[in-house]
């Protein structure tokens, strides 16, 4: 019998999680992280995950669960950690994924340090993955059996070492099926929406909340020749890739759609063109993190490169500078940023974070 820590959103997913655990036969007690020092601040109801209603959600399903729940105060960890790193990430031109960053630098950094510190020997979540022991020795993270609900793309930043003391009841599960299991075990959360959106930006609205952050830092849309088309008040209300709020005026001399091909920070240029000039079949990535053995030489594999994401077909080879991936499916509006996450079949081998894009149609920094 292990000794677990069941990481508690106040969802049913981690709530069917601890129960599974503790029908498992493991010593769990329930654990729900305060993010904000003021939870008023951060999204409400069933659309984030770190809200008051979301705490007492996670007491009552301990208490259903028959478990002990404490409340872990992570505010500070978090602030530095996800919330200082996103607001730094795109006033440099790129574009983080909180959602990982999180589940790399809290979820299965600091709990699960502060867990093993006080005598646990692991962390339990609600996360759709699984994880075996290979034939090697080592311990290997799979794919959810439920698609849909596959959430190892944000899981391709845990190492070894973390992997060994995670565990993911669901990943052998789909969804309507723990929906079920939760309203036969009498948990209230049951019939609960799935968390959706960036937990701290309380209304939604990225670009506004980024700007009362940074504050107005004037630049220009430009199309491909360099005309101006408009001013606006910050890049960082631009992501690779998008189409819609541009509020250009006048139409491409073809008609068709701009989307945003770059962005440059520092003057705060934004570059827009047609779509087709955001196909992507190249990039380079930096800081690897790997959950098994690092590739050597050349791997032909699968990448992901958005949390929803399809798989590209591509070729990875790790270089003393980085990590470079030839897309052999091109992919579509890549932002600096964005995590590559390799995949071999199921197994999910590691993260790069992309530092450049390339394509024979166009050049992205």
């Amino acid at each position: 019998m292990s000794r677990l820590i069941a990481a508690m959103s106040g969802g049913v997913d981690s709530a069917v999680a601890a129960a599974r655990a503790v029908e498992a036969g493991h010593d769990v007690t329930g654990v729900h992280l305060a993010l904000s020092r003021n939870p008023r601040s951060y999204r409400s109801g069933a659309r984030g995950c770190c809200s008051i209603e979301d705490s007492m959600d996670a007491r009552r399903a301990a208490d259903t669960i028959g478990i002990p729940f404490y409340v872990w105060d992570m505010s500070e960890e978090f602030a530095d950690e996800v919330v200082d790193d996103f607001v730094a990430e795109y006033e440099a031109g790129r574009t983080p994924n909180p959602c990982l960053r999180c589940n790399e630098k809290i979820k299965f950094a600091a709990v699960l340090d502060r867990a093993v510190a006080l005598g646990f020997d692991g962390v339990i979540t609600g996360h759709y993955a699984q994880v075996r022991e290979g034939a090697d020795g080592l311990v290997e993270m799979h794919r959810a059996v439920d698609m849909a609900k596959d959430q190892s793309y944000v899981l391709g930043v845990l190492t070894q070492e973390q992997l060994r003391r995670s565990h993911f009841p669901l990943g052998g599960s789909v969804k309507p099926d723990v929906r079920r299991e939760a309203e036969a075990r009498g948990i209230q959360v049951a019939a609960k929406p799935d968390s959706h959106d960036i937990c701290f930006v309380a209304d939604g609205d990225n670009a506004g909340w980024l700007a009362e952050k940074l504050g107005p830092k004037p630049g220009t849309i430009v199309d491909e020749s360099g005309q101006v088309l408009r001013e606006h008040d910050g890049a960082y209300a631009f992501t690779i890739g998008q189409r819609r709020g541009l509020r250009l005026g006048v139409p491409a001399d073809d008609g068709k759609p701009r989307f945003v091909l770059d962005i440059e920070p520092v003057s705060g240029t934004v570059t827009v063109g047609p779509r087709e000039k955001l196909l992507v079949d190249a990039l380079d990535g930096i800081k690897p993190l790997w959950c098994t053995d690092a590739p050597t030489g050349g791997l032909d594999c699968t990448v992901q490169l958005r949390a929803h994401g399809k798989e590209h077909r591509a070729r990875v080879r790790v270089e003393a500078d980085g990590v470079r991936v030839a897309l052999l499916d091109p992919a579509e509006g890549i932002a600096p940023g964005q995590a590559c996450v390799i995949y071999d079949g199921t197994q999910v081998i590691g993260s790069v974070t992309i530092a450049r894009t390339r394509s024979a149609a166009a050049t992205s920094s």
